[in-house]
């Protein structure tokens, strides 16, 4: 696997805090099809070889980031059990495959993939470090998530949908990553014009109804989505593999 791939923009797992915020924008149309990036130079930063990983650690996992504050909740959302396999596609710093991993067992299989090369060479290191031989760190490329088919229980995707850069291709190579009947996940910000912050407005490509039509014009089949009070600017949608 290499890099220049990852279709999700992936590992940005969010930029909470990027400096700026882009200008809002209307809506998305629905991407079906894609022979141009829907967002072009998304992922740039995190390409970049001297990516300061210790910066994105103190972004993705501080306490006024919700996906932080929320994460054991979010985490049992998934729905894991000792021996299954997930892909954590834009595990970013590594805080759910971590998680993940221990919900699995040594039995099970995380593959914590990202675009960002130091990213992944972190997570893999922690993974080493913390001796949970069941992580798998990867890159992806902007058009997959370069999975195995039919490897994975679960797929999830954690503020990072908006960072897909061709999603549909995206998308169906986690359709084919999963097994029969395997769920993919999808937590991302909610973009509302007039109730979203104006960072969200700017930087998030799609909101949710878009989201729900892009994957399941992807071949998936909707499950619901999740009850979560506990979060106020994220919404969590489940998808099986059709």
């Amino acid at each position: 696997m290499t890099l220049r791939r990852l279709p999700f923009a992936l590992l940005a797992l969010t930029w909470f805090g990027c400096e700026g915020a882009p200008a809002p924008q209307a809506d998305a149309a629905i991407a079906t099809t894609e022979t141009e990036s829907v967002k072009p130079g998304i992922n740039k930063d995190f390409l970049d070889p001297d990516l300061d990983v210790a910066k994105y650690e103190q972004r993705f996992e501080g306490e006024s980031r919700e996906v932080f504050a929320q994460r054991a909740r979010v985490a049992a959302l998934v729905g894991l059990e000792p021996g299954m396999a997930i892909a954590d596609v834009g595990a970013g710093t590594g805080l759910y495959t971590m998680m993940f991993a221990a919900k699995v067992g040594a039995q099970g299989r995380v593959y914590a993939v990202d675009i960002a090369p130091k990213f992944v060479e972190h997570i893999r290191d922690a993974a080493a470090q913390k001796h949970l031989p069941q992580v798998t760190a990867q890159l992806c490329t902007e058009r997959s998530a370069e999975l195995p088919a039919a490897s994975v229980d679960r797929v999830f995707v954690c503020d990072t949908y908006h960072h897909f850069e061709y999603p549909h291709a995206t998308l169906q190579s986690i359709h084919d990553a999963l097994r029969p009947g395997g769920e993919l996940v999808i937590l991302d910000f909610i973009r509302e014009p007039g109730v979203s912050r104006e960072w969200i407005l700017g930087h998030v490509r799609a909101g949710e109804a878009v989201v729900k039509q892009e994957v399941e014009a992807a071949g998936f089949e909707f499950v619901r989505r999740e009850v979560t009070p506990f979060l106020s600017e994220n919404y969590v949608l489940r998808f099986r593999r059709s």
